[in-house]
């Protein structure tokens, strides 16, 4: 049975929330996110289909969640003409950069972006068959997530309160040296 839906497990984190003063606790994996506050993964207690379960979340700008899409789209045809193109989150110490492919996903990016090829809104993604609890992917069209966004989306979650704007973005994010 998937843990996150454990009475046990539940009540440790509503301790754990009441403890923090916060109807939420920070999961300290992506820490290198959270300063930018473009990014923050929490657990929260809530309703699933008439039953409480822990949900596992990930909320981030629409902005990020944009870039992310650009980047990736923007990797996979540099991918397709560069066999030697290793993705980012594969690399280690000792791969060896194509200084070429490199150049050709900044040109990529750069011109996704001023065509506005990739158009993004809102959303909530909810995932029921998560490794722990139930699974919540969420970007929302702020400058910043901070702490007091993520109660509010937390609040209005769990009412059935939250409200998410339908139009279509897209940003100019600049990746830049």
């Amino acid at each position: 049975m998937n843990p996150g839906f454990e009475k046990e497990e539940i009540e440790k984190l509503k301790a754990e929330c009441l403890e923090e003063g916060q109807n939420f606790v920070l999961v300290d994996d992506e820490d290198e996110f959270e300063d930018e506050g473009e990014f923050y993964h929490f657990q929260f207690v809530g309703q699933y289909e008439g039953k409480e379960v822990i949900y596992d979340a990930v909320l981030s700008t629409l902005s990020l969640h944009h870039s992310s899409l650009v980047y990736e789209e923007a990797e996979n045809k540099v991918m397709k003409i560069y066999k030697d193109y290793v993705p980012f989150e594969d690399r280690t110490d000792k791969t060896k950069i194509n200084e070429d492919a490199e150049q050709m996903l900044m040109e990529l990016i750069e011109e996704m972006e001023e065509d506005e090829t990739i158009k993004v809104s809102e959303f909530v993604d909810i995932d029921p068959d998560f490794d722990f609890g139930v699974g919540i992917e969420a970007a929302l069209n702020l400058d910043e997530i901070d702490l007091e966004t993520i109660e509010k989306f937390i609040a209005d979650f769990n009412a059935g309160k939250l409200k998410l704007d339908k139009t279509l973005y897209s940003f100019k994010n600049g990746f830049e040296d």
